[in-house]
């Protein structure tokens, strides 16, 4: 069985049992939608290629269904500058991970790690510190992956039929490159927040914001403040 596909059983079940609750709620996804998506990647997997056309087809669990999943929190982010930073951090990985497969070898037994696990590493941390949010870093992290397997079959002078955007692994890459880039988030804003205090108790002053939610919650609580302080002065 795929990696990729182990690490989303694994994933689901953590939802299942509400350990990934509050990582989905920052991300502004519910567990129903979550699992859905889980399950459109893993049968995905395993249904035929849609062909595109000359000789080029997309896989749809490695290719098609983490597009939708990319587009549909880039649509449902909570302002402009949200979707542009997750934007540019999509190409910023894309191009970063596809330069890295030109440079490093391609040949499992050249490194100590597979490539391909290689580049989900170099792809979740790149996402990480330029998509910022947890989200931010979730779309940067699945679409850069994308995005260099898209530039690297695009790029094949003599493609051969077959050649599908999202197969050969990718999926597994998707995976891993999204789940790293979360968790980096994750540890870092865990840190922030004890170093501050914790989030119900002390606001963040300075720094960038780790994720949207926190950022909602604060002003839903500063609106709260100016209304006692508003029947207080009635």
């Amino acid at each position: 069985m795929p990696l990729g596909v182990i690490l989303l059983l694994v994933i689901a079940v953590l939802i299942y049992f509400g350990i990934l609750q509050r990582v989905l709620d920052r991300m502004h996804l519910s567990d129903r939608m979550a699992i859905f998506f889980i399950a459109a990647m893993i049968v995905g997997t395993f249904v035929p290629n849609i062909p595109l056309g000359a000789g080029l087809s997309i896989n749809i669990g490695g290719g098609l269904v983490p597009i939708i999943l990319a587009v549909y929190l880039i649509v449902s982010s909570d302002n402009s500058a949200e979707k542009l930073r997750a934007i540019v951090a999509s190409i910023i990985t894309g191009i970063a991970v596809y330069t890295a497969g030109k440079l490093l070898p391609a040949e499992p037994e050249a490194m100590f790690i597979d490539p391909l696990i290689a580049f989900s590493v170099i792809a979740g941390i790149i996402a990480y510190i330029f998509g910022r949010s947890r989200r931010g870093a979730f779309i940067a992290g699945i679409m850069g992956i994308v995005i260099s397997d898209v530039i690297s079959a695009l790029g094949i002078v003599d493609r051969p039929v077959g050649t599908a955007i999202g197969g050969a692994g990718i999926l597994d890459a998707v995976v891993i490159a999204g789940v790293l880039a979360v968790l980096l988030c994750e540890i870092t804003g865990e840190a922030l927040e004890r170093m501050q205090g914790g989030t119900s108790k002390t606001r963040v002053k300075s720094g960038p914001e780790m994720t949207s939610m926190l950022a909602s919650d604060e002003d839903n609580r500063e609106e709260g403040e100016n209304d006692n302080e508003k029947k207080h002065e009635n």
